[in-house]
């Protein structure tokens, strides 16, 4: 195995000062506590609404945010960058289904682009689709290309019109979903077309299965439109999935120009589970965890194998799927800073894996999410659920801060 370890607490937490450390010692130990998950978004709102935004902003919120603004997140990615480490924005907010939402959105997506343009410490942009679009749009479009109806983003219109006999209330809902497409379709054009221009590589996230069908369309299509020399569009592929081996597979396949995967577990898998039961239909994930470290290691070895065409981000918290691509590029003679593989996990976490294998000379980038702390508090609850219990990721966090404040007092 490579010599490299993810137990080296001084380098993972180099940036941290003592108070730093007892803090999120203290915010994971309390994530332990499964009333306070679960009643945390509304005792949060409240908290906003009394005029305490800053007891969340000083806790959870500067635990896993870089800010509210681009601005504020400038601190982070001065930091990050002092370590080697780039920054990944991500504008976090969520659960918004207005237009005029989805048009701010598309703006503040722009504005990171423009920032990371000629800037090596702001490797990749990144975004949801359902940021610019509603999600029931997605849902209704995925549907539509499951069914035949839709074979490419060209079709749309006539294929849909022709592909079965609609009465009134259907038609009302096509026009308001065709229309609602467009827009998002035109948002969704703008964003790669400017990092194209900007020569910025741009992940387009991964959503729940019942929408992914429509994000993988539009993804698809645009890697083959601006993936000509390099890959600068990336697709997610979440590989809890039971298909999403075989659908990498297929893509490696079927195109010929520069294709660009972020390779994540997956982020929805309650969600997917229980949808699966309440509509009677065959659930998209595996039934373990063994199912899914196997093929999200293999989706590492496929896209290590392709090199010559596919770039990668191994973004795991996993410690072994991270150890297996250094072992890979090793193995291949791939240099450590090689742009077509990186690393990435998100802010506040995992600090033992991103700051460890960049400061063996890997190209790193942490997520950082930021946003108005009322517009993040579904992705900052979602952090909490993440790393509740004594097991998983909460304890193997909580285990090496305490591993790292022993070793400040020996």
């Amino acid at each position: 195995m490579p010599d490299i370890s993810f137990n080296n607490t001084g380098i993972a937490f180099a940036h941290k000062s003592k108070r730093d450390l007892s803090k999120a010692r203290l915010l994971f130990k309390s994530f332990r506590y499964s009333s306070l998950l679960k009643h945390g978004p509304l005792l949060a709102k409240i908290v906003i609404a009394l005029g305490l935004k800053s007891l969340i902003k000083q806790s959870i919120f500067n635990q896993f945010c870089g800010g509210e603004t681009i601005e504020e997140c400038n601190t982070t990615i001065q930091f990050l960058a002092k370590s080697r480490v780039g920054t990944i924005l991500d504008y976090s907010v969520e659960g918004e289904e207005e237009e005029v939402v989805f048009i701010a959105t598309a703006e503040e997506i722009q504005r990171t682009i423009r920032l990371a343009s000629g800037n090596s410490n702001i490797p990749f942009c990144v975004f949801k689709l359902t940021g610019i679009m509603p999600f029931e749009t997605l849902v209704f479009m995925s549907q539509c290309i499951v069914r035949g109806s839709i074979a490419s983003i060209e079709s749309l219109e006539d294929s849909i019109l022709h592909s079965k006999t609609m009465d009134d209330s259907d038609s009302a809902i096509f026009t308001a979903h065709q229309k609602n497409w467009a827009l998002g379709l035109d948002r969704f054009n703008r964003i790669c077309s400017m990092a194209y221009s900007n020569d910025v590589r741009l992940f387009v996230d991964a959503e729940e299965s019942y929408i992914q069908t429509a994000i993988d369309l539009l993804a698809e299509n645009a890697m083959a439109q601006y993936n000509h020399s390099k890959a600068i569009i990336y697709n997610t592929v979440q590989l809890y999935r039971h298909d999403r081996l075989e659908y990498l597979r297929q893509q490696i396949l079927s195109t010929q120009h520069f294709l660009g995967f972020k390779l994540v577990r997956g982020a929805y898998m309650e969600k997917e589970r229980e949808r699966a039961i309440s509509m009677d239909y065959a659930s998209p994930i595996h039934k373990n965890k063994e199912a899914t470290d196997r093929d999200y290691n293999a989706a590492v070895k496929l896209c290590m194998e392709q090199l010559n065409r596919v770039s990668i981000c191994i973004g795991t918290h996993n410690d072994e799927s991270n150890l297996l691509g250094v072992q890979l590029m090793e193995n291949k003679h791939i240099s450590a800073g090689d742009e077509r593989v990186y690393f990435s996990q998100l802010l506040g976490m995992s600090d033992h894996i991103s700051f460890n294998l960049s400061n063996s000379g890997y190209s790193v980038g942490k997520y950082v999410p930021y946003g108005p702390v009322s517009g993040v508090i579904p992705y900052l609850t979602r952090r909490a659920q993440e790393n509740s219990g004594m097991s998983g990721q909460m304890g193997r966090e909580l285990q090496l801060i305490e591993q790292e404040l022993m070793r400040r007092k020996g």
